[in-house]
């Protein structure tokens, strides 16, 4: 049985080594095609390297199922140049390994500043060795290479996994954490924890070599003692490297989201704000333009003593006129009021206070419905959202629609959030034209991950937004 497993595995050796290679290859595309290089998470300008680190090793790992295959017809001094390419290849891994985790150390204070230049210095010192000593204490290019190939898991590969597994487990605790995504958080662990593992794998276990510890602890050792060869481990690590990774990455791709909600939030206040103000203009303004002239020419016949009840009925239609134009006021006061991120207060209590307000309560009656359990409390800008919505329904009921009667509810169904504004008005016209209001009511029930139902089939209207 033993002599099955090693003869399987070393008929299938080439497929071993190619699928070693792809797996580093594809974690360097998957991380190059993700949308990290907006980000403004310190995480992101070190992913470059971990990128570099996957194609370089990659192409490593690949030279050793074609370089024998390009043996068979090129020329030994050709054959050993490639040898040379490929050992270089994986040392400028490591040393990217190394610098990605330098990386995510950042910021480094003063008096460790000089940390961001090791793995530069380290690769330089590699480059003295392998082109320096090395050549003149072996005896030929096969013995070259396995010792360069060692001081390059050594001195790189090893202390580059393990610094590379410390920054990303800080940078889980101190930059990802309180973002409250615990998956992320979880799954960035499992990724700084996967590359200790190749530290040890990938930086410790080296090809035999006659001095100590690659005499001792070498991937002829393991073999020998699992009878699986050291790539196949390695492969096994790179795969649980990449779907972790594509996993810790999707923290890119939340805030890729947040800012273009932010985006579409303030491009509505700025329409909201926009519209107020022509409103303001167009309509409240004029009523008290108006109202100012009446008051001229009722002053004028009051000082003249002419048309006394004329100039009664023209000061009562005055202050009609003033009591609209406080009221429209009041309501765009209303509309332009936001909860702060900071505001602690339960959907349900700013609803109770929305529908609470006398200037809505003195011209329709309001019917409050609230269904909401406590042990799920909603975030503060959600609860900003569904409020603009709700107060943007209420103030076209009381503008326009000439109810009597309002029913107000908030309610959970099935794992989803219901707040409708039902009234008994004349509701909408069939020709209507969706307005500034009824667009940013979509648009925030949208950015909430919902839709907005607008329902005129019966008597009044009946808005119904419903988001998870």
């Amino acid at each position: 049985m033993i002599e099955l497993i090693r003869n399987f595995f070393e008929a299938n050796r080439v497929i071993i080594l190619f699928v070693y290679g792809q797996v580093f290859l594809l974690l360097g595309l998957i991380i190059t095609m993700q949308p990290w290089r907006h980000s403004r998470l310190a995480l992101a300008r070190s992913l470059k390297w971990l990128a570099a680190f996957g194609f370089l090793h990659g192409f490593h790992e690949w030279g050793d199922v074609f370089i024998p295959l390009q043996a068979q017809y090129l020329a030994a001094p050709f054959v050993e140049l490639l040898w040379g390419l490929q050992v270089i290849l994986l040392a400028a891994s490591f040393a990217c390994l190394f610098q990605f985790g330098v990386e995510t150390l950042r910021p480094l204070p003063d008096r460790l500043l000089f940390v961001r230049y090791l793995p530069g210095l380290a690769m330089a010192f590699w480059i003295f060795m392998a082109f320096g000593p090395t050549i003149t204490l072996t005896t030929n290019a096969a013995e070259w290479y396995t010792v360069n190939n060692i001081l390059a898991r050594y001195g790189m590969g090893f202390v580059g996994a393990l610094v590379a597994a410390y920054g990303l487990r800080r940078q889980a605790q101190q930059l990802i954490a309180p973002l409250e995504m615990p998956h992320i958080w979880q799954t960035l662990r499992v990724v700084g924890l996967t590359l200790f593992g190749y530290g040890i794998l990938g930086g410790l276990i080296v090809p035999q070599a006659d001095f100590f510890p690659a005499s001792w602890l070498n991937n002829s050792m393991i073999e020998a003692a699992t009878l699986i060869p050291v790539p196949v481990y390695r492969s096994i690590l790179g795969l649980i490297l990449i779907v972790a990774t594509l996993r810790a990455l999707e923290v890119f791709r939340l805030e890729l989201d947040r800012q273009l909600g932010d985006m579409e939030e303030a491009q509505m206040l700025a329409a909201e704000r926009e519209r107020i103000g022509r409103e303001l203009h167009d309509g409240t303004l004029q009523t008290i333009y108006a109202a100012g002239l009446l008051l001229k020419t009722s002053e004028k016949e009051l000082a003249t003593e002419r048309c006394p009840d004329e100039s009664l009925n023209r000061i009562r239609q005055i202050i009609g006129m003033l009591d609209e134009a406080v009221a429209e006021i009041r309501g765009y006061i209303g509309a332009l009021r936001r909860p702060s991120s900071a505001d602690s207060s339960s959907l349900a209590a700013r609803l109770r206070e929305l529908t609470a307000a006398r200037h809505l309560r003195s011209l329709v009656d309001i019917e409050l419905r609230l269904d909401l359990p406590a042990h799920r409390p909603i975030s503060p800008a959600r609860v900003a959202h569904l409020l603009a919505i709700a107060n943007e329904a209420l103030s076209n009921v009381a503008r326009h629609a000439r109810a009597s009667h309002v029913w107000v509810s908030a309610v959970t169904v099935a794992g989803q959030l219901r707040l409708k504004i039902q009234d008994d008005g004349q509701g909408l016209p069939s020709d209507y034209v969706n307005g500034y209001g009824l667009r940013n009511m979509r648009d925030r029930a949208r950015i909430l991950g919902g839709e907005m139902h607008l329902d005129t089939s019966g008597q009044g209207t009946t808005v119904t937004i419903q988001i998870p």
